[in-house]
């Protein structure tokens, strides 16, 4: 027998898997070709996406970016030999409208101010969102952010931002002083209270102090800086009044001889137009022509010249307006005074049933108890009242320019576009969550009307759709408040997205408090924690990341339902697209603009989504 060992002594090397099971060819067969089933649903599926590849495709890649109108892509479509409606798509109209689709009507000289509140925006949610990346003491940034933004947007005194932030600052202090005496629950709801009765109550007075105080101040130096421009301006303006009459003197002159070529012409060519073809005929045709290019120059001199000197008068009246403005201060606050005390002293003498009527058409709702002496007296009182409006109006306007300690005002019908969806879903997202999460707190209490009243508000709220209550916001809300408030409507739809959503984040929370074993609960007990350190430290931070999915799922799905604030005549985005289709050099167009839209709204949620899944990996802790 030979001395052969069966047994291998030595290890073999490592060898590469085989192509079909590895790499690219592995995968594919792998999720793609692993049964005779997968492939035939591989194939239909590759032709299908190959279809819709090519359709989109040839409609999408067409050279009209710099077309100035439907008609002008068309007509470059035609050049290529495209014809049709679908043809190839019109992108001009993103070019000629996208700043519009962005920004709304802001005003175009105050760009900056929202793009610097949303670079803001994602400092300030750097140390929420990555906390383990950015130094912590920016935390304090995030915490400021809320009144910065804004002031940025909205413009207008500082003073109200920094008052709104004294309540909070208030209402904790009160909170901290009265936590050991009367004990936390106490302590929050006594806090609670006093920053809600500052801001109802004391802001609106102090921020008219200051104004005064501030305007008092500058009043003087700022009325003799207008009547310095007065000066100067008087003369620039008559100086191009001047001018301007030169100049359409020259025009008219012009516009005479060409008046008289005409008649010359007409006489020549004859009734008939039989001489039309005549020398003298044509010289005077030749003789028009170059009198109306003469006129081209002149014209252009004198628009330039009349859009200057509007300028001019302009910023003359209003220079004239602030300083009368100023001068007359004190004489409409006295009259103010005056007029205030006659309508408060009239209605005091109205009869009960008229007492609280601020328009004459509801005294019909009262029947035919009302006298004609009653009614005329009423009528007194309203225009009195209308009068008190209107120096109220008027000092207000010479405060927010003379003591005007912060920014321009910018209206809120001027919000619009992308910048008015993002504004009110990110206020409606950032307040909603601790809102959701003290209702589903509330919800699970202990104590009955706790309870019951978040039990309520959450059920109430998620049976009624959201555009129910934006139009509540829109038509009924101000018919609860007193008579001239002007609640702002881009506020108001803000407060009721922010409890639509609030109520919805409620059960989302509560799923991940109903998920967490009995156990943590005990194990907090037994550490000595009272009922907010456990919540704060073992329970809230284990229940928020189980609800991780379904709390974005209610964030993405509020930021989508901002499109329907279009409907009670805001102008999202959806709103400007009808307004810029409504256009004529755009009419017809659909695709182009839906399309822009959705790819925006993609790029956010997506955003969002891709952020849910890194936190969800971030926070994984398995089951150890």
């Amino acid at each position: 027998m030979s001395d052969v060992s069966y047994v291998r002594t030595e290890m073999l090397g490592e060898k590469e898997p085989p192509a079909s099971a590895s790499g690219p060819i592995g995968w594919v067969r792998a999720n793609l070709f692993s049964s005779w089933l997968n492939a035939i649903l591989t194939i239909v599926s590759v032709v299908f996406i190959a279809f819709i590849l090519e359709k989109f495709l040839a409609w999408a890649i067409a050279p009209t970016w710099y077309a100035a109108s439907l008609g002008e892509c068309r007509d470059i479509l035609h050049v290529m030999g495209r014809d049709g409606h679908n043809a190839g798509a019109c992108w001009g109209v993103i070019r000629d409208r996208w700043v519009q689709l962005i920004f709304g009507f802001y005003p175009s000289e105050l760009y900056w101010r929202p793009i610097l509140a949303f670079v803001l925006l994602f400092v300030a949610m750097a140390p929420v969102l990555f906390a383990d990346k950015v130094p912590r003491k920016l935390i304090w940034f995030s915490a400021a952010y809320p009144f910065i933004f804004p002031w940025l947007l909205w413009g207008g005194n500082i003073w109200p931002p920094l008052l709104v932030a004294a309540g909070f600052i208030l209402g904790y202090v009160v909170f901290k002083v009265l936590e050991s005496r009367v004990g936390q629950l106490a302590g929050m709801i006594i806090g609670t209270i006093v920053a809600l009765l500052w801001w109802l109550f004391a802001i609106s007075p102090i921020d008219g102090a200051l104004n005064n105080v501030v305007t008092n101040i500058r009043a003087e130096s700022y009325s003799a800086r207008m009547q310095a421009d007065i000066d100067a301006l008087q003369p620039e303006v008559a100086q191009l009044q001047k001018v301007v009459d030169t100049v359409g003197a020259e025009i008219k002159e012009q516009e005479d001889v060409k008046a008289k070529l005409i008649t010359k012409y007409d006489a020549v060519a004859g009734e008939d137009g039989a001489g039309t073809n005549t020398p003298e005929a044509r010289a005077l045709a030749s003789e028009y022509r170059a009198a109306v290019d003469t006129l081209a120059v002149p014209r252009a001199e004198r628009d330039a010249l009349g859009t200057e000197l509007l300028k001019k008068k302009t910023a003359l009246s209003t220079a004239i307006r602030i300083r009368n403005g100023i001068q007359e201060l004190s004489q409409h606050e006295a009259e103010m005074a005056k007029l205030s005390a006659q309508a408060e002293a009239g209605r005091a003498k109205l009869p009960a049933a008229l007492r609280n009527i601020h328009d004459l058409k509801n005294v019909d709702q009262l029947g035919g108890n009302v006298s004609a002496e009653d009614k005329a007296a009423l009528d007194d009182i309203l225009s009195t009242e209308s009068k008190v409006i209107g120096r109220q109006n008027a000092i207000s306007e010479t405060h927010r320019v003379v003591g005007l300690f912060g920014l321009e005002p910018v209206v809120s019908r001027n919000f619009g576009g992308f910048m008015l969806s993002i504004t009110i879903g990110v206020v409606a997202i950032a307040i909603s969550l601790p809102l959701g999460i003290l209702l589903a707190l509330g919800r699970q209490s202990d104590l009955l009307i706790v309870r019951s009243l978040c039990i309520g508000f959450i059920e109430f709220i998620r049976g009624v759709p959201l555009i129910t209550l934006l139009f509540v916001a829109s038509v009924l809300l101000n018919i609860f408040m007193p008579p001239g408030t002007n609640f702002d409507i881009i506020l108001r739809v803000m407060i009721m997205a922010t409890l639509f959503s609030a109520a919805y984040m409620a059960e989302v929370v509560r799923g991940g408090l109903a998920a967490l074993p009995k156990g943590q609960y005990e194990g907090a007990d037994s550490l000595g924690l009272n009922y907010w350190q456990a919540q704060r430290l073992i329970i809230m931070p284990q229940a928020l990341k189980i609800s991780i999915p379904g709390i974005v799922s209610t964030f993405i799905g509020l930021y989508k339902d901002t499109t329907l604030v279009s409907i009670i005549g805001l102008l999202d985005p959806l709103g400007l697209s009808t307004a810029i289709r409504a256009d004529t050099a755009w009419n017809g167009i659909v695709w182009e603009l839906y399309g822009f839209i959705a790819l925006i709204f993609w790029i956010g949620t997506f955003s969002m989504s891709r952020y849910s899944m890194y936190l969800e990996r971030k926070l994984n802790t398995g089951h150890r």
